[in-house]
């Protein structure tokens, strides 16, 4: 299942949130090579970290991570405006309109398994989308390893590339995706995810108390 969780409340999720940062560094440091932070419980974490971001997180049945992203707002920092606004032709990207996706990460088993290969990028892809039309979203931007254009393509949530960078392990791009109806339904069709469970996954995580609140931050 997904589970949304802020970043104030990962304490409550020990297990889920230890592997997710540790599954993070074996795919950021060890596997991509990227220059990323890994401290010496083998942990990967950055300073966006810090500005308390939502978190999609696959949980398996034993509590586990198996695959995540990480959300922000582009009212405040963010890695796309920070570090990759040369890709965008040094435009800013900042609206209530548009929030950031980045650090989309797989448990490595999750690789091996082409069960889970398939399922779980789907499922994270549909809870972004849900995410974001609760929150009334136009747009999701992100960073991302430009390998996997592909799977977003197979997925029928491509994103339009505003720039890459690099070639192999290296290559970086900056996309940006529509957050509408219309898209959920394509990553629900492909995937074979019913778009139902996604809502359920969402009012699961954000009961409707909280709403303004996390809306407001």
């Amino acid at each position: 299942m997904i589970r949304y969780v802020c970043a104030d409340e990962l304490a409550r999720f020990p297990r889920l949130a230890a592997t997710m940062f540790r599954d993070r560094a074996i795919q950021f440091s060890h596997r991509l090579r990227w220059e990323v932070s890994v401290d010496d419980i083998g942990a990967e974490r950055d300073q966006y970290d810090a500005l308390n971001p939502i978190y999609a997180i696959w949980q398996r049945p034993d509590g586990s991570h198996g695959g995540s992203m990480r959300i922000l707002p582009t009212t405040g920092r963010t890695m796309v405006n920070e570090h990759f606004r040369h890709l965008n032709g040094g435009v800013e990207i900042s609206t209530p309109l548009v929030w950031e996706c980045t650090r989309f990460c797989l448990a490595p088993s999750a690789m091996r398994n082409p069960r889970e290969a398939a399922l779980i990028p789907a499922a994270l892809m549909l809870a972004g989308c849900e995410l974001g039309l609760r929150f009334g979203l136009t747009h999701a931007v992100g960073v991302f390893d430009a390998r996997m254009i592909r799977i977003y393509r197979s997925l029928g949530w491509s994103p339009e590339i505003l720039g890459r960078e690099g070639t192999g392990r290296s290559a970086v791009a900056v996309g940006l995706w529509p957050v509408d109806d219309a898209s959920r339904r394509a990553i629900a069709a492909r995937s074979g995810l019913p778009a139902r469970i996604a809502a359920e996954w969402f009012e699961l995580s954000f009961p409707e108390t909280n709403m303004a609140a996390i809306a407001a931050e």
